[in-house]
């Protein structure tokens, strides 16, 4: 059985043909695992006693925030890489996830604020959950301008990468904030040491909405960092067609 070289990929020029085989099959699976959870989570799971109808949106709201965490700190680990090893997959990794996790960070915080109104009379509190949410928005868009501001594409990468790594102590602090301060947002309802404090088919809702936005997010950054590739190659060629000129 003939084994796989995975560390062949990890070259820009092999991993592009290989993200754009992937991409549509996690399409499809966002797709039909969003279908499925949207389904559940507004046909199928029942009213909440305390909450009523509105709790609903909870079935975007909290895999949309789990999703913002998860992306900043797969961002940063591919940031860190990137400055560790040098590898210029690794960077144009975490420049391809930014703009989807910013996506999903805005999402959490819209979500939220449509669940407050009826909760808690209210569009926004400074609550420290909420609040520690809004500053990773801001990393993200940090991040991006940041590397946006620079010509240079590998300075970018190592002055985006430090803010990456730097920013990476607000997400335990957004797990954590419900636990640590009094805040109105009210604690984690899935908890790996308790058994969930709500039905089953509310939890199944919620987990297929993750997996729909885990794959969505494969899928545009998969064919995000494409372009990043494309970009850099012609980039590339446009320097060393210049070099020639002057030489």
């Amino acid at each position: 059985m003939a084994k796989i070289n995975w560390f062949k990929y990890a070259a820009p020029a092999t991993f592009y043909p290989l993200a754009g085989r992937l991409a549509p099959w996690f399409q499809a699976m966002a797709v039909l695992l969003g279908a499925v959870g949207l389904y559940i989570g507004f046909f199928v799971a029942p009213t909440d006693f305390q909450q009523g109808e509105a709790y609903r949106i909870i079935f975007i709201h909290v895999p949309a925030a789990w999703m913002s965490m998860f992306l900043y700190l797969l961002m940063a680990a591919y940031a860190g890489l990137g400055l560790v090893f040098n590898t210029r997959l690794s960077s144009m990794m975490a420049r391809a996830i930014a703009p989807t996790g910013a996506m999903f960070t805005f999402l959490a915080l819209w979500t939220g604020s449509m669940w407050g109104r009826p909760m808690w009379g209210t569009y926004w509190v400074w609550d420290a959950r909420l609040t520690s949410e809004l500053i990773l928005l801001f990393l993200y868009i940090g991040f991006i301008a940041l590397q946006a501001a620079i010509d240079d594409p590998r300075r970018g990468d190592r002055a985006g990468g430090v803010l990456a790594l730097v920013g990476a102590i607000n997400v335990p602090i957004i797990y954590f904030s419900v636990k640590w301060w009094n805040t109105l947002h009210q604690g984690s309802s899935i908890n790996l040491t308790r058994a969930p404090s709500m039905a089953s088919i509310m939890l199944w809702g919620m987990l297929v909405m993750a997996l729909s936005f885990w794959a969505y997010s494969i899928a545009v950054i998969l064919s995000r960092v494409q372009c990043v590739i494309a970009e850099r190659e012609q980039r590339a060629a446009w320097l060393q067609a210049l070099g020639a000129e002057q030489g």
